[in-house]
């Protein structure tokens, strides 16, 4: 144990030498102007991640839930439970052996890898409370979305929802919760007490990515968009929204996915239009400045918006070097090649296989995708052709990541988790977590697998 402590110290020295650096910008396309002046990062040093870091959700930019170098699973066993002030939808994120956690009471935790000790908390503002939501079904509104690390200037950046039912984006030094930016951010059409900002943060070239979505219940006037702001936080912000009169939320789990060359890849629920194609229902192709560069809907997709069967439930995977798989609500996988998406019904190929919800995670041209009610593993050639191998079965099937030879995901319904067989989807071992929030992914690292809960952090051992 004074061994496993003098690491710890070490690592936390290490992380409280780290401060951050200034970053500049290209001159950005028009968006929306922040209405308050934001405390700005002025010097420092960037961060530099280790190979068994989780900086952003599902580990890479790719959102592919690989994992290597994790032991295979034996009897899986509780390590230790960590309480917070809140529940924990967004991933945890582990950097230089500290955990960082992100509560929906609107709080920022630092965490032990080894204990789970608290070493430091940041309350960051007051969440919004359901009563004071047009809708919903997160009681309390805080710090949904999964955090991020911006590896340029070494903070760690969320939004938390607050109770004046707007959003606001803090950066903070990991090390040790010190706020270092605090910016408002808000979807560029729509009333910010409309929307939700559920979806994972994502950093490109020095600036994070924040996607919108609205509250569960699609009421009130919302858009969903896609906001650009750069880590420094100041200067001007870029923002994109989806071209329909209402709704068209960017609320899949796992945000945008940066794919090699900067292509942002977002999936899009449905929109109100079921005449003219209204840009909802949809994989969008955005590039670096938040332009459009290409799109691809389902042939079905005004059946998808008039039902509420859209794409958006599920967060683009990346296959190999130019495929993209795309399953939504109504449970068709559609293949597509990422650099043609082929906008209205150009998909390469298509399978029926189960209605998806959070973020798919991929090994080779594999990929395994969480369903309503299953685990599915389908495989896709290099032609786009799928093939449909195993379904799992699941109450609800959270986001699943890979490594040490099993495929691990939670069940959400009945608080388990489970690794799996890539191969067969039978189950290798498995855990009770107690309650967990939706969609709830693990996080891999050595032998310890980590769970966001209804109530804090718990770590397993016997990975």
């Amino acid at each position: 144990m004074a061994a496993r402590r003098t690491v710890l110290a070490g690592a936390a020295a290490a992380l409280l030498a780290l401060s951050v650096a200034a970053c500049t910008t290209s001159a950005p396309a028009p968006g929306p102007t922040p209405p308050q002046p934001p405390l700005t990062v002025s010097s420092g040093t960037p961060y530099t991640p280790r190979g068994s870091d989780w900086p952003q959700y599902h580990r890479d930019a790719a959102r592919s839930g690989l994992v290597p170098g994790v032991p295979a699973p034996t009897r899986l066993r509780s390590a230790w439970t960590a309480p917070l002030d809140g529940a924990v939808y967004a991933q945890p994120l582990l950097l230089h052996g500290v955990i960082v956690a992100a509560t929906e009471n609107d709080s920022l935790y630092g965490l032990s890898l080894s204990t789970g000790r608290v070493l430091w908390r940041q309350h960051v503002g007051e969440p919004a409370t359901r009563a004071s939501l047009p809708c919903g079904d997160i009681d309390p509104l805080g710090i949904t979305g999964t955090p991020v690390l911006d590896p340029s200037t070494g903070l760690v950046f969320a939004v938390a929802e607050l109770a004046s039912r707007t959003h606001e984006l803090v950066g903070v030094d990991p090390a040790t919760g010190t706020v270092r930016v605090r910016r408002a951010v808000e979807p560029p059409r729509g009333r910010p007490a409309a929307s939700q900002q559920r979806g994972a943060l994502a950093v490109l070239d020095g600036r994070v990515l924040v996607p919108f979505g609205g509250l569960f219940g699609d009421c009130g006037d919302y858009v969903g968009g896609v906001v650009s702001v750069p880590a420094t936080g100041s200067g001007p912000v870029r923002a994109y929204a989806v071209p329909t009169a209402r709704e068209g939320g960017i609320w899949a789990t796992g945000g945008p996915v940066v794919a090699d060359g900067g292509t942002i890849l977002v999936s899009v629920g449905n929109g109100a239009a079921t005449g003219g194609y209204d840009g909802s229902d949809s994989v969008l192709a955005l590039t670096p400045q938040l332009t459009r560069r290409d799109w691809f809907a389902p042939p079905e997709w005004a059946a998808d918006n008039r039902d509420d069967l859209d794409l958006g439930s599920m967060t683009p995977a990346l296959v190999g070097a130019d495929r993209v798989l795309i399953v939504g609500k109504r449970g068709t996988a559609y293949a597509l090649d990422r650099h043609q998406l082929g906008q209205v019904g150009g998909q390469l190929a298509q399978a029926t296989l189960c209605g998806a919800y959070g973020t798919a995670a991929v090994q080779g041209r594999s990929v395994y995708v969480p369903c309503s009610h299953a685990l599915a593993r389908v495989d896709m050639d290099p032609d786009g052709t799928l093939h449909p191998r195993w379904q799992a079965g699941f109450g609800a099937t959270g986001s699943p990541v890979v490594g040490g030879g099993a495929v691990w995901a939670v069940d959400y319904a009945t608080g388990v988790l489970r690794a799996l067989d890539p191969a067969t989807g039978r189950v290798l071992a498995q855990a009770s977590t107690g309650p967990v929030p939706h969609f709830v992914s693990p996080v891999l690292t050595g032998s310890r697998v980590l769970v966001g809960t209804s109530t804090g952090v718990t770590a397993f051992d016997g990975g």
